[in-house]
């Protein structure tokens, strides 16, 4: 198969597979969206969504979450970890928000990226979901599996950005991301993987990984 003839294996088997597709994280607005996003490093989705209500019930928006000491926050927040560095992000660009954006969460990567604890990725989150604009977030799920599937060298994660956003069509990006990432949690996953049940990695899957993954079963 020809790279352009996996994309295309890729993106039918994942259109197939979630023609919807599920938000991971549970939210209301871009400023839900992005406390929730921010919650989520090194943290599991379930986890973040069950904590998240209870957060947001004492402040949905950054004028309530001002009234919060980081203290409280980091109490309400401690179940997902890191909780101190988590806490004073929230607290911090929430009053940012109010001081340079009305309150607003920012519609640009540049002003995403200045706010406190806001890296590329959750920026890239809040621009693709929030605001319906084109972007590749890639997390852990999405690198390995580039790297699978012969897409990418699995060097780093902007590398594996960069290859992402040039193999695969500009207006599918923003359900890519998210098809990738449902895909890699239920079929391949970096552990207890059955290669069986994969049905991308078994058809275009790199061959040192197969190879691998063969050898390990034997074992």
């Amino acid at each position: 198969m020809t790279k352009n003839e996996k994309v295309e294996f890729v993106i039918k088997t994942l259109n197939n597979l979630y023609p919807e597709i599920p938000i991971p994280l549970e939210h209301k607005d871009p400023f839900t969206l992005l406390i929730a996003v921010l919650m989520s490093a090194q943290s599991t989705d379930i986890r973040v969504n069950q904590i998240t209500p209870l957060l947001f019930e004492k402040a949905d928006n950054p004028y309530d979450m001002v009234k919060l000491t980081v203290e409280e926050i980091r109490d309400i927040i401690k179940p997902v970890g890191l909780s101190p560095m988590k806490s004073k992000g929230i607290h911090g660009l929430s009053k940012i928000l109010i001081e340079k954006h009305h309150g607003e969460v920012p519609q640009s990567f540049e002003a995403l990226e200045a706010l406190p604890a806001v890296g590329h990725k959750t920026a890239s989150v809040v621009m693709s979901q929030a605001f319906g604009v084109p972007a590749f977030p890639v997390d852990t799920h999405i690198h390995r599996l580039m790297y699978r599937w012969t897409l990418s060298n699995g060097k780093n994660v902007v590398q594996t950005e960069k290859d992402a956003k040039r193999l695969f069509p500009r207006e599918l990006w923003n359900d890519l991301h998210l098809q990738i990432i449902w895909y890699g949690r239920e079929y391949s996953p970096a552990r207890g993987w059955d290669l069986e049940k994969d049905i991308i990695t078994k058809t275009i899957g790199r061959q040192a990984v197969l190879n691998e993954y063969r050898k390990l079963k034997k074992s």
